[in-house]
């Protein structure tokens, strides 16, 4: 479980999250949804670590993460995976060492023991045999499943996904959606995506999280959003004529 509590962040006069608590819980798909803008990659970037909070306090089960001495910060990072937007795998590095390259850092295993944590990830996300290919040989679909196979490799018990299906045609983002969502749920992993993918809310949302103009405006579970009264939540998930419609269609059939 991951807590943010109370965070601010400001950047020289500007406020961009202002007093967010959120629970993300393990075993859940927490997402982080709103309007380019809105503060979601900032809070993201606070959670992994990877920007400093104003004020406000970020836990990681019983663990004050942003209080953390370097040694205790290295070995709770040990624990946490990063799918990266823009998948950021090494184009000079095979399938396999890209994978590999966690466990190059930050393990001692032995190159056998290796090669067998690389080869099940890849199984894991439905890429076995493609150790030796470079990601310019394969898809982009198939280079994201790469990005979560090296995100897994180090056994997270935190997943942290950034636009996951950004750049993907709807069939490979819900493959992508549900190989996140299986991973989740087998590992009881406490995982966190930043999407605007509204496939991505209805389908694997348990927990979402709108942010507007650094606020957080509302919460809920997928199954709350079509019959919501929010404003602000229906002109973003509205904003679609598709699923304007949908939504009048459901709210008619109660």
């Amino acid at each position: 479980m991951i807590r943010a509590v109370n965070i601010f962040k400001s950047f020289g006069d500007t406020e961009v999250l202002k007093d967010i608590s959120i629970d993300f819980e393990a075993g859940k798909n927490t997402l982080i949804i709103g309007k380019s803008g809105a503060g979601k990659t900032v809070l993201l970037k606070i959670l992994a670590g990877l920007l400093t909070q104003t004020s406000g306090e970020v836990w990681y089960d019983d663990t004050r993460f942003d209080s953390l001495g370097k040694q205790q910060l290295r070995e709770v990072r040990m624990q946490v995976g990063m799918l990266f937007q823009g998948n950021a795998l090494f184009d000079f590095m095979t399938v396999g060492k890209n994978i590999s390259f966690p466990l190059d850092m930050f393990t001692a295993m032995t190159a056998k023991e290796k090669r067998q944590r690389v080869d099940y990830c890849l199984e894991r996300v439905n890429l076995a045999g493609n150790n030796d290919k470079f990601p310019s040989e394969v898809s982009g679909g198939m280079q994201k499943r790469v990005g979560i196979a090296r995100a897994i490799v180090l056994k997270p018990k935190y997943l942290f996904c950034d636009e996951p299906n950004s750049g993907l045609d709807p069939k490979t983002s819900i493959l992508i959606d549900e190989l996140i969502q299986s991973i989740t749920a087998e590992n009881n992993i406490t995982t966190i995506i930043n999407t605007h993918d509204m496939n991505s809310v209805m389908e694997i949302g348990d927990n979402i999280n709108l942010l507007h103009q650094g606020k957080l405006c509302w919460q809920g579970h997928r199954s709350e959003v079509l019959a919501s009264e929010n404003d602000i939540l229906r002109d973003f998930i509205f904003a679609s004529p598709f699923l304007q419609k949908l939504r009048d269609t459901a709210i008619k059939a109660e």
